[in-house]
């Protein structure tokens, strides 16, 4: 009776180690795509705020009719280049 104990108690532990290593190897795997998933999110919104910078230097470089049209269009032209280069 006792072997057969010692045996189930050998057969559990054996188990319960196998879904330990399942459930870690699932956690990285979640771990991982959410990783993937964030990088490429970043990626897209990094391409975003560059599409929106070369918008407003092209906006910007257009020739403005006044004094004050050129001022803010020079501010803009600062203020893209000091977005693209952060």
């Amino acid at each position: 009776m006792a072997e057969r104990r010692k045996a189930r108690e050998a057969q559990d532990q054996a188990i319960a180690i196998e879904r330990a290593a399942k459930a870690e190897a699932v956690a990285l795997a979640k771990a991982q795509k959410a990783e993937r998933k964030a990088a490429g999110q970043a990626a897209e919104a990094e391409k975003q705020a560059a599409a929106d910078a070369a918008a407003a230097l092209k906006a910007a470089r257009l020739t403005p009719a006044s004094a004050a049209e050129m001022k803010a269009a020079r501010d803009a032209r600062y203020a893209a280049r000091k977005a693209r280069n952060k």
